[in-house]
């Protein structure tokens, strides 16, 4: 039982288009998420000093600075990876020099 399921997990070339995608989404969905957590745990541990009934005006410019470079650092890195794969030459290119 454990070894077909494993099997039809890793031949996803034969499964319903509509499952890829919906599985795609949900995989996007799922680091999204991951993301949020940890730029909220990353900022709350740098911003927060001691929790109050009311966000003082400089914890908030902190969290929203905090978010802010956290995206910009976040696009940086996709975009120098996207950048790299580009310009890597395919695997099975650099075996056959």
């Amino acid at each position: 039982m454990d070894s077909s399921s494993s099997s039809s997990a890793a031949g996803l070339g034969s499964v319903d288009p509509q499952l890829q995608h919906f599985i795609k989404v949900e995989t996007q969905k799922q680091r999204f998420q991951q993301l949020v957590h940890q730029m909220t745990e990353l900022c709350w541990e740098k911003c927060m000093d001691k929790p109050g009934p009311k966000l003082d005006s400089r914890a908030e410019a902190c969290f929203v600075n905090c978010v802010e470079r956290f995206i910009d650092t976040s696009q940086f890195i996709l975009n120098r990876l996207e950048q790299t794969q580009k310009s890597k030459p395919v695997f099975s290119e650099s075996l056959s020099d």
